[in-house]
């Protein structure tokens, strides 16, 4: 096990042991305990009691938050020519459809973000095996095939992401990054857990959220206590 680092030291210090912390004391702490040179992102894990091997326990939701994501989102329109300037002028990045559709079956997946219209599901459709994969697949769930392209672009400009339970039982999301104030921090966390507590399936039983844990890219996790942020 390789030995850590002064600043790691320090890092584990300030973390009490057991102690599960509200959200606006962890995201302070979040600040004071990550050394890296970069921005890195942070991160909520929220541990479920579900199955999301079965249908009816499935978790995922679509939420917007405040203070936005911290990244610079690459957005792909896939479109037919009467949309693409509605898509351009909203802010995406890239917009078309057949050269783009012969790009990605080439290997392309350079965006973080696909919105189509719903007249070109078909083409899109195709591509499932190579985009469902990197999560960029668009569905008319999470708002990403839609007719309404220039609302599309601005929210997941603004900070709109999608999170989905995974086949552990977490869910796991970037709320921000650690340049970001504290109190920001705590406002982006709460906006993603208050949407998963509202999504909570009725066929769950036993108790819904397991653990919370916030950290960043190279920090120690602090978790959460649940209680302070369930939402009645």
């Amino acid at each position: 096990m390789s030995k850590l680092t002064k600043n790691q030291k320090n890092a584990y210090a300030k973390v009490e042991a057991g102690k599960a912390y509200k959200l606006p004391e962890a995201a302070a702490l979040l600040k004071e305990i990550t050394f890296t040179k970069f921005d890195a992102s942070v991160d909520i894990d929220v541990r479920l009691g579900v199955d999301p091997r079965k249908a009816n326990q499935m978790v995922r939701g679509v939420v917007t938050l405040p203070h936005g994501t911290g990244k610079t989102v690459r957005v792909l329109v896939l479109c037919t020519p009467e949309k693409e300037a509605e898509a351009t002028a909203a802010g995406a990045d890239y917009v078309g459809l057949d050269e783009y559709v012969d790009k990605i079956k080439s290997g392309w997946t350079d965006v973080d973000v696909i919105i189509c219209t719903p007249n070109v599901m078909g083409k899109v459709g195709a591509l499932g095996r190579i985009l469902g994969p990197r999560g960029l697949m668009p569905n008319p769930k999470t708002g990403t095939v839609t007719m309404d392209i220039a609302k599309a672009v601005k929210d997941v400009k603004a900070g709109k992401i999608d999170f989905k339970v995974d086949k552990f039982g977490i869910v796991h999301t970037s709320v921000g990054k650690i340049s970001f104030a504290a109190d920001q921090i705590a406002d982006n966390a709460s906006e993603v857990l208050n949407m998963i507590f509202k999504l909570k399936p009725a066929a769950a039983k036993g108790s819904y959220v397991k653990s919370i844990y916030l950290s960043t890219t190279m920090s120690p996790g602090l978790q959460i206590d649940s209680k302070s942020v369930e939402t009645k």
